[in-house]
């Protein structure tokens, strides 16, 4: 894929969502959807219509399946991914009266975490003008630390963006906290939601934790602030847009179509494809309310099931 493709590299996850009304006495009705941060910013891609590849252990298991018939529906390429014995990550989601999720994991010993050099030195990006990555599949060992020699690898001819996408129940947050300083070193774009920066820099405001990520070496930071829209900071120079008036049912894969969109925008602008050097104040705000409007028509449906692009 050449021109303006995206890699995405990271987990499947399957989101099971509680439903109360559902179930027979004595029984747990549950409804399967297809998720992982890294999955959902690769669909939500797909569906804008950015050429997008995928590079993710999926497993051969029902949920397995899943996600391939997901990702390849939604337009995603999926000649990277390795189809792995291990299975499939499962997430345990119920909903509180906001549409936020509570999740329990179900994470030891499944594909997403199990990478080997030689797979990613099989499925190094060819010619995308960004690779983007993040969550738990860059936390988690013993594949994060490959994941960020690949990264390292691809930022001679790549953008990197990296979304942290914190999860406590999973990971503690010093684990993320001691791997930061290596990911803003490799991140051209470092996007963090509010929850995110209250578990990594608990008392610290967007501006205050803009200006320490640039100092560690990442050149954009954009941090959404749900119903408040979003900061973004190119080597200090701040811009903010407001979030879309919208009904909301729930969260789920807000802050990964936000993501997609600002990526998108970005690279439709012929911005990407290396450190961000002709990025504008102007062509940020533009990319910024791009995803904004993305994130909204997200949380406006349920689950994790971005809007294509004739939606917008």
């Amino acid at each position: 894929m050449a021109g303006r493709s995206i890699t995405v590299v990271g987990e499947c996850v399957a989101d099971a969502f509680v439903e109360p009304g559902a179930a027979r006495p004595g029984e747990l009705a549950l409804r399967v959807l297809p998720g992982g941060g890294p999955a959902n910013t690769a669909v939500a891609l797909a569906r804008l219509g950015t050429p997008t590849r995928f590079l993710g252990r999926i497993s051969g298991d029902p949920f397995g399946e899943l996600f391939r018939a997901h990702l390849a529906g939604s337009g995603v390429e999926l000649s990277g991914a390795v189809r792995a014995a291990e299975p499939s990550t499962l997430a345990l989601a119920a909903l509180d009266g906001d549409g936020h999720a509570d999740y329990s994991f179900h994470a030891e010993g499944t594909a997403d975490w199990q990478w080997t050099g030689p797979e990613l030195a099989a499925a190094r990006a060819d010619g995308s003008v960004c690779v983007h990555t993040g969550s738990l599949a860059l936390v988690r060992e013993p594949g994060g630390p490959r994941i960020e020699d690949l990264l390292a690898d691809v930022r001679a001819g790549a953008t990197v963006s990296i979304d942290p996408n914190v999860r406590p129940l999973l990971v503690e947050p010093e684990a993320y906290r001691r791997r930061l300083p290596r990911w803003c070193e490799l991140a051209d774009l470092l996007r963090l939601s509010a929850d995110d920066l209250a578990l990594l820099l608990p008392d610290t405001t967007p501006e205050q934790a803009s200006d320490r990520f640039h100092r560690a070496g990442a050149r954009l930071v954009v941090i959404t602030l749900a119903e408040h829209g979003a900061l973004a900071s190119l080597d200090g120079r701040r811009v903010r847009v407001p979030a879309p008036p919208t009904p909301v049912v729930d969260t789920v894969g807000a802050g990964d179509s936000f993501t997609a969109g600002l990526l998108h925008s970005l690279a439709e602008q012929g911005f990407l494809g290396g450190r961000l050097d002709a990025l504008t104040a102007e062509g940020l705000e533009r990319a910024c309310a791009f995803a904004a409007r993305v994130a909204a028509r997200t949380v406006a449906v349920a689950g994790a099931n971005p809007p294509w692009a004739g939606e917008l």
